[in-house]
């Protein structure tokens, strides 16, 4: 299921087979389209398409290049739009110095003024922004001082890195179009590979903007995979992961479509199954969601109960469909060591691999040194080390009481016994926490330890 977050199909370049377009997106996995308003005509035949159309919704604004001449009489005429069920979002609106069919004073005027009628009604912004990243970010910091979850969509992101985290920070969505899809839109994809699985979404943008391998052709919502797969590629994903995501947080902005069920025991990413075994943890980190938002890549992890063994077991369907089972869970799973073990050793038996995800705390919660317990059941370990020094772990992972003080040398044991009994142990820290030495981390694991080390991104869970 994938999702047209930004089209166009009410101008006239569709209006001899619009139909036919509508068709074709359908038959191409395409479940919603949000066909965008640029001005106030434009809004309406937006709205009578959603009318005509279940799947496709409508959003109302007025475009930066619309704004010259524009008077303060049109926003009760957007309000009255508005009041259709299925407009669902202000905009487009934002500013664009690149090609300024506008004078920026006007522009910054009336996008000022649908930040304030986006507040007013609590829909979610559509946001155009060309060249204009300083100002963008200005006015809407004063709106949106903190992310709140709901402020809407940066289209056809173009913008570096800095926009985009600031665009985060705000709590707004970021979409790519075709352009993510060229070939000399290296920086962009650099960009694209940061946003957080639950703040992304693709569009087509069309008519403009037609992705590789359609490139200079109209652009229509079935092109949306394309740019779609793009992500995916960029992200090392499969398509089917990106979509899940994506069709998760248009429910979430927009609250059309479905939401994740709570209850999830096992998830596939990529070629990968894993395994939800607790949301119970020794640390509470800073940067973990497990209480406030337990979702991975679409998938809600939120458990009523921790699942049996016997429940863990036939949650695999088939241990030869995976490249790896990985025991996690959005906690930490050694505190379930005798389910690891059970569930580990019937899928050895059954010709498969096993990664065990954890913080590295197990030889502490358990008193004992578990690793040769593990032995013939692990393949691979891989231990969330996350800082540089024992002050910096306890600040950032906040462990239990019991354990601050201590548990970053402990971790450290863990990883120089875990070597003994498992064939790969890996370190991996969450990047850009506040006070960490990324470097010394990478020499801990590597010259220290001995051992692989990764750094993911902070959000990119999954």
């Amino acid at each position: 299921m994938i999702i047209d977050t930004h089209a166009h199909i009410d101008m006239e370049a569709f209006d001899e087979d619009r139909d036919d377009v509508v068709q074709r997106a359908r038959e191409s996995g395409v479940s919603y389209i949000l066909d965008v308003g640029c001005d106030l005509e434009s809004s309406r035949r937006a709205i009578e398409l959603s009318e005509r159309y279940p799947f496709i919704y409508a959003t109302a604004g007025v475009h930066p290049h619309d704004t010259g001449d524009l008077d303060d009489a049109v926003y009760d005429e957007l309000r009255a739009l508005h009041a259709h069920p299925k407009v669902i979002a202000v905009g487009e609106t934002g500013l664009d110095y690149f090609k300024n069919y506008s004078p920026q004073d006007q522009q910054r005027k009336h996008f000022r003024k649908q930040v304030e009628l986006a507040r007013e009604l609590k829909k979610p912004l559509i946001i155009h922004s060309r060249d204009a990243a300083d100002d963008i970010v200005s006015i809407l910091s004063d709106y949106y001082p903190n992310s709140d979850g709901g402020s809407g969509i940066f289209h056809c992101f173009s913008g570096d890195q800095a926009l985009a985290d600031k665009a985060l920070e705000m709590g707004f969505y970021i979409s790519f179009a075709g352009p993510v899809t060229f070939k000399k839109s290296d920086a962009l994809r650099e960009v694209a590979k940061t946003i957080p699985a639950d703040k992304l979404f693709a569009e087509t943008d069309c008519p403009y903007l037609a992705p590789m391998p359609k490139r200079g052709k109209r652009n229509e919502p079935a092109y949306v995979n394309h740019t779609a797969q793009m992500l995916a590629d960029i992200r090392g994903l499969k398509i089917e992961d990106v979509e899940r995501a994506m069709a998760l947080n248009f429910f979430e902005l927009f609250g059309v479509g479905e939401a994740a069920q709570p209850g999830t025991v096992a998830y596939q990413i990529r070629d990968s199954l894993y395994l939800n075994l607790t949301q119970r943890c020794t640390n509470d980190c800073v940067f973990c969601t497990r209480i406030s938002r337990p979702v991975v890549q679409g998938y809600n992890l939120a458990l009523k109960r921790e699942p049996t063994p016997d429940e863990l077991w036939a949650a695999i369907d088939d241990v030869s469909k995976y490249k790896e089972i990985v025991f996690c869970g959005f906690g930490e799973p050694t505190l379930r060591l005798d389910a690891i073990k059970e569930v580990a050793k019937r899928i050895k038996q059954a010709g498969g691999r096993v990664r065990l995800n954890t913080n590295g705390h197990g030889n502490v919660i358990h008193q004992r040194n578990i690793l040769p317990e593990l032995q013939g059941l692990i393949d691979e370990v891989s231990i969330s080390l996350n800082a540089d020094t024992s002050e910096k772990y306890d600040e950032i992972c906040k462990p239990w009481p019991k354990f601050r003080g201590t548990i970053y040398e402990e971790i450290k044991e863990f990883i120089r016994l875990a070597k003994e009994y498992i064939p790969t142990v890996q370190a991996t820290i969450v990047t850009q926490q506040n006070g960490v030495d990324e470097s010394k981390c990478e020499a801990v694991s590597k010259d220290e330890l001995g051992i692989n080390y990764r750094a993911r991104r902070n959000n990119l869970v999954g």
